[in-house]
């Protein structure tokens, strides 16, 4: 069970999307505005109305063969970056399909161009669909939002307040990387000095076990060089 989260009879793919939803929707980014709910059917309900995930878990769900698109396996891998083995290029074109016509004249990069850098997690979501990796250059803000949305390891060094260790997204002028980890304060509780969690908007979400450290450091080095690879070219 992921840390922080409400009681309730909800499965374990419902309950970690919520964990993971949490802090965006409560900070009025994404979801619905009455917040996400505490019951399977709730969150389910919410799920639904989360313009960005939903349509990842929809696609991944039907390109992997699996009815419940908040299967724990699916949800794991979208917030994580886990590979199902899906065709990313074949997942691009399907999640662009479904994006395309929503989308404003913000959004004009939403383009087959996109397809080399597309995965079915929330590291392309945030680096690649949104628009703020092309805003670099134009203050400190868009460096903000990318390292805060994107979710990020650390481990905790303490407990009042709570303290994680964490490597931050830098930005060269060139290129995004990773610094050495730096100490910062993260809301929640339930966790022991020493756990490796993971953080979405300075939200702890979970503990996170080796393997899962492992797939989330590997997923946001590979988002990070194809996005620096798109940032050269332009």
């Amino acid at each position: 069970m992921s840390a922080g989260l409400a009681e309730g009879p909800i499965t374990d793919g419902a309950a970690l999307f919520a964990a993971y939803a949490d802090a965006p929707n409560a900070l009025g980014y994404c979801g619905p505005p009455d917040g996400i709910g505490t019951t399977d059917a709730e969150i389910r309900a919410s799920a639904r109305r989360f313009s960005g995930v939903w349509p990842y878990l929809q696609v991944l769900a039907r390109l992997t063969g699996t009815a419940d698109p908040l299967d724990a396996r699916l949800v794991e891998a979208y917030w994580l970056g886990r590979d199902l083995g899906v065709d990313r290029a074949e997942f691009g074109r399907e999640l662009l399909a479904v994006l395309g016509p929503r989308a404003g004249a913000y959004w004009t990069h939403l383009t087959p161009d996109l397809l080399s850098e597309a995965a079915a997690d929330h590291g392309f979501h945030v680096f690649g669909v949104y628009p703020w990796s092309r805003l670099l250059t134009a203050g400190p803000q868009p460096l903000f939002v990318l390292d805060s949305c994107r979710i990020r390891w650390g481990s905790v060094v303490g407990l009042d307040p709570l303290t994680v260790s964490s490597p931050r997204l830098t930005w060269d002028g060139a290129a995004l990387g990773l610094g050495e980890p730096t100490d910062g304060a993260v809301d929640g509780n339930g966790v022991a000095l020493g756990d490796v969690v993971a953080v979405h908007w300075d939200r702890l979400v979970d503990v996170l076990t080796p393997d899962q450290v492992e797939v989330l450091a590997e997923s946001t080095r590979d988002r990070l060089a194809l996005t620096n690879r798109r940032l050269v070219a332009t």
